[in-house]
């Protein structure tokens, strides 16, 4: 998702001013935010199956109405649920076997009561009918809600964005990223002469008779709750095939139809190389049954699950018309990436980093953006060398605040620092630096996607993946970079004529491998400890003549 540059300055480029609601400073947390973040027994008493989203836009008076059939296995015995909707919304009525539920509503959680236990193993379902005009998303996709805009023909064009904010700001469902629904029919009504494009594959079109029509999407697979989207326009579609992995991927594109001829030669040239980059590096796909779809939106863009959203005006680069630069800007500084659009590359990275691995709890998002961030410089790897995908990465550093954690507080529905982006490429750059072994990175980077597929992850699960698999224990420089904003420093000093090497850090045995060498020579690793000088041991290395891989590692250095 987009939201690092809104807010960094972007040294010696561009100022964002966009105000996001996340990854905004917040030290204190109410009773809301643990309704929305917090998995509690009446959230876990039941693991969704099924949703049937049926929803009607009514464009001009910015209205939705419709429902929401929730179908769902009991975890446990129980009479009572929490389900997720912005309290903006009415809720019409909740139905049980075709009676009304009694409900009681706190901030933007809804609380239903059965007339009798669910019992533990068994299947059940239930409807609810709402309706309502939703928030409108002033800045998408750095807020979240629904955007109403016209093309330049003057049609209407909407479409919803809520990473974050939850996809509770627009239509019912349990909000919160743990427990991913197996599968979703997405019936989207709109006024005729538009279209709308959602997830997964198109199953059936309705001429409704009152002026309306409605797309019926089926999704196949587990889907996270901010990914469903509805995007509505007059829509001009063409396809193609991909010849992948698990066999024929198609791929298909949705377009303004004036954009029709631009969308054709920009995704020719950034799709396919896209894909092969991906599945080379992360292994095949996650989607094939539902397809891989990029749909043109009036906001820059998001990683809305087969069917990513698509903002970036047809131009190499990050788009930022807006702003004086309508041919894209190089957000690393290097000029690596003007030969690649941001928004194609970025955002389907997150298929794999995102979609395929869902972190739990969204105080883990740097799962989700790190990786994906991390794989731009193996997309310009892919396509050129490794040192430029390095450099790419290095260029990155200057966005880097080191101000808050990269985890954020955990059940209270809050990220990270947005140092997840740039200053997470880099520690994976790095980690890849002390794995020292380019084909057990690659295997790492797959084994993850395989051994996670379409699953929901936690810190440890990602990290303790990695150290296992490298052989090498890392968990310390996880915590170190993850969990506290200083960065390290390794001190040098000359101690009995030779020079010995100590780490200043906050994690608890941090001692990370790290390259230097004596200038003119091969690096080599050397390993100091946390608060003790220990010999560096390579021959003829001074103070005077070291040199520290700062290009690949990022730590303070002081020589004494």
């Amino acid at each position: 998702m987009k939201l690092r540059y809104s807010l960094f300055i972007l040294l010696g480029v561009i100022t964002f001013s966009a105000k996001a609601q996340l990854m905004a400073p917040k030290d204190k947390f109410t009773r809301a935010d643990s309704l929305r973040g917090y998995l509690t027994p009446l959230r876990t008493c039941y693991d969704i199956n099924y949703y049937h989203l049926d929803v009607k836009f009514d464009i001009d008076k910015k209205f939705i109405s419709g429902s929401n059939l929730f179908k769902f296995t009991a975890t446990q015995d129980f009479t009572k649920l929490q389900f997720d909707l912005f309290a903006n919304f009415t809720v019409e009525k909740v139905v049980y076997k075709g009676k009304e539920l009694p409900y009681t509503r706190e901030f933007n959680a809804v609380f239903v009561t059965f007339p009798q236990t669910i019992t533990k193993g068994s299947k059940d379902e239930f409807t609810v009918y709402y309706s309502g005009n939703p928030t409108i998303a002033k800045n998408a996709p750095w807020d979240g809600g629904v955007v109403y805009k016209t093309d330049s023909l003057g049609k209407s064009w909407v479409a919803t964005a809520c990473q974050g904010v939850g996809a509770s700001i627009w239509w019912p469902n349990k909000d919160q990223q743990a427990d991913e629904v197996d599968s979703i029919l997405i019936s989207i009504s709109v006024p005729k002469g538009l279209t709308d494009v959602s997830n997964g594959r198109l199953r059936k079109k309705t001429d409704l008779k009152d002026g309306y029509t409605r797309f019926d999407w089926f999704v196949a697979n587990p889907i996270n709750n901010y990914d469903v989207a509805a995007n509505i326009a007059d829509y001009a579609h063409f396809s193609d095939v991909y010849n992948g992995e698990k066999g024929k991927l198609t791929t298909d594109f949705w377009v303004l139809s004036y954009n029709l001829e631009k969308a054709k030669k920009q995704f020719a040239a950034n799709v396919p190389r896209m894909l092969k980059a991906f599945e080379y590096w992360f292994g095949p796909y996650p989607w094939y049954e539902d397809g891989y779809k990029l749909v043109e939106t009036p906001h820059l863009g998001m990683e809305h699950q087969s069917a990513v959203a698509y903002g970036n005006h047809y131009v190499n680069g990050y788009y930022a018309g807006n702003r004086g630069n309508p041919s894209g800007i190089d957000l690393s500084g290097t000029g690596l990436g003007l030969t690649w659009d941001y928004i194609i590359v970025h955002e389907s990275g997150h298929e794999w980093f995102g979609n395929n691995i869902t972190s739990k709890d969204i105080g883990d998002m740097w799962i989700h953006e790190s990786f994906t961030d991390y794989s731009e410089s193996l997309f310009i790897e892919s396509t050129s060398d490794k040192q430029k995908g390095q450099e790419y990465v290095n260029g990155l550093r200057r966005t880097i605040r080191n101000g808050t954690p990269i985890v954020g507080p955990y059940n209270v529905n809050k990220e990270g620092s947005g140092d997840m982006y740039n200053k997470g490429s880099v520690i994976l750059n790095m980690t890849r630096t002390i794995i020292n072994d380019d084909e057990k990175w690659r295997g790492i980077l797959r084994g993850l996607n395989k051994t996670f597929y379409h699953q929901t992850v936690t810190y440890d699960d990602i990290t303790r993946y990695i150290s296992d698999k490298a052989g090498i224990n890392l968990l310390p420089v996880f915590d170190q970079y993850l969990h506290y904003p200083h960065l390290p420093i390794v001190e040098f000093a000359t101690i009995n004529g030779k020079l010995n090497a100590k780490y200043i850090a906050d994690a608890f045995g941090f001692n990370m491998p790290l390259k230097v060498r004596a200038k003119g020579g091969e690096y080599k690793f050397i390993k100091p400890g946390k608060g003790v000088f220990t010999p560096v041991g390579i021959d003829g290395i001074t103070k005077d003549n070291l040199e520290v891989d700062t290009f690949n590692y990022y730590v303070g250095v002081i020589v004494d």
